[in-house]
């Protein structure tokens, strides 16, 4: 296993190192002189800049919270900005022989000199000059003049180097912090109507806040609790869900985070299970600090609700601390002539869910991507990335998060709390 996470870090660090040659290649040396500031700038960032993006994705195992924000800021906002200057520059590398081909623009003609008045010329003069000439050609050979040179100047090689560069560097730029607006600004709220076949008429039109992978860590702190708890409390929902991935990070260290969340108001309360990265930092603490702050943990459990079971299943990464998902325990005895609805923060626990018999599974951890192109590489690991599905008789409904892991950018996956609404066939 060692062995594994030392030959998977090596393949990280190098190709973080032939990215980083790339860059330079691209944005540095193409572009200036040698020995120029720019040149020895670029140099210095080529290094800087992946020491900062390793510094932050080890900082949560190596370094305290106080020291992890200072990495965890920069190295991971550098990646966000590398992996779309990469896409940006890989779209100019098709550019390039079509701009260094485009033809130049010609110079303007000076107008021709009037002819002068000149003696009639000998034309038995020229026509001996002519006909030296031609005897002096090799014979059968033909002259021709050779076509300009059609190799680009070195001017025009740096002015499309140059304009590539800063063309990439803007588009980068301006996804990334389009994106981290959008997730320093808070989640949006989303509302989904989902038709349950066995719920009672009463309890048409039952209103469930789920919000999931909050991520609360080195740079989403109280504020983004308070934003997510003022989202939801302002939404007046009849229950509120926390489906996992709530912390990046120990009580002791993000305890004070979260503690806006006792701010949640519900008729029939708040409820949570865990995701994998509360086993990350220690999900029996977790457990214990949301239950002191009025949030009910659903550990393999179930709650009887009116019209419907509620249930929630640990993480699989519990498996790990003999912790994981218990379908039996939570779901084994139940009537199953009354709807459910399952917590279950993974999408992949849906297979399950239809065997149990589960009407509505809620979930998170996916991201919905969280970084286009991440939503294709999501879908290999995951059902559903986002959105609503039907496995069987079981419908899943997979929510974005509120949240970021890593870097704090979105894009193509925006943040949202989900208001899912129950609706009775009988109603």
């Amino acid at each position: 296993m060692i062995a594994l996470l030392v030959l998977g870090l090596l393949a990280v660090l190098a190709v973080l190192a032939l990215a980083h040659w790339y860059l330079w290649r691209r944005l540095v040396r193409d572009v200036s002189a040698p020995g120029g500031w720019w040149r020895r700038t670029g140099a210095a960032l080529a290094v800087v800049l992946p020491l900062l993006s390793v510094g932050a994705l080890v900082g949560g195992r190596a370094f305290p919270l106080a020291v992890e924000r200072w990495l965890a800021w920069p190295g991971y906002l550098w990646l966000a900005v590398l992996l779309y200057l990469l896409m940006a520059l890989a779209v100019g590398e098709a550019l390039r022989p079509l701009l260094l081909r485009l033809p130049r623009p010609r110079a303007a003609t000076p107008p021709e000199p009037k002819p002068k008045t000149a003696p009639a010329p000998d034309l038995g003069a020229a026509a001996s000059a002519a006909s030296a000439a031609v005897d002096a050609e090799a014979p059968g050979l033909e002259t021709t003049t050779a076509p300009p040179s059609a190799v680009p100047s070195p001017a025009r090689r740096l002015f499309v180097a140059r304009t590539l560069a800063i063309g990439a560097s803007g588009a980068a730029a301006a996804v990334v912090g389009t994106g981290a607006y959008g997730v320093l600004r808070g989640p949006r709220l989303k509302q989904v109507t989902v038709p349950l076949a066995k719920l009672p008429a009463r309890a048409h039109g039952y209103r469930i806040a789920v919000v999931s992978d909050i991520h609360l860590g080195p740079i989403l702190g109280r504020d983004h609790t308070r934003r997510i708890v003022d989202t939801i409390n302002a939404a007046r929902p009849d229950l509120i869900t926390i489906v996992g991935d709530l912390v990046d990070g120990s009580v002791a260290e993000l305890g004070s985070a979260a503690e806006p969340l006792a701010r949640l108001r519900a008729r029939d309360g708040a409820y949570f299970v865990t995701g994998n990265h509360e086993y990350f930092s220690g999900a029996a603490p977790w457990v214990d600090f949301v239950r002191d702050l009025g949030v009910h943990p659903l550990r393999n459990a179930r709650v009887e609700l009116a019209g419907f079971d509620l249930a929630g299943v640990n993480d699989i990464a519990g498996r790990t601390e003999g912790d994981g998902p218990d379908f039996d325990r939570a779901l084994g005895d139940r009537d199953r002539a009354r709807a459910s609805v399952l917590l279950s923060h993974q999408p992949v626990t849906v297979h399950d869910a239809v065997r149990h018999g589960v009407d509505l599974q809620l979930s998170g951890h996916t991201h919905g991507g969280q970084l286009w192109p991440g939503n294709y590489l999501a879908e290999l690991a995951n059902p559903t990335v986002a959105g609503l599905e039907r496995y069987g008789d079981t419908q899943l409904y997979v929510t974005r998060g509120a949240g970021a892991w890593g870097p704090p950018v979105r894009v193509g996956a925006p943040s949202d709390i989900t208001v899912v609404t129950l609706a009775s066939l009988q109603a």
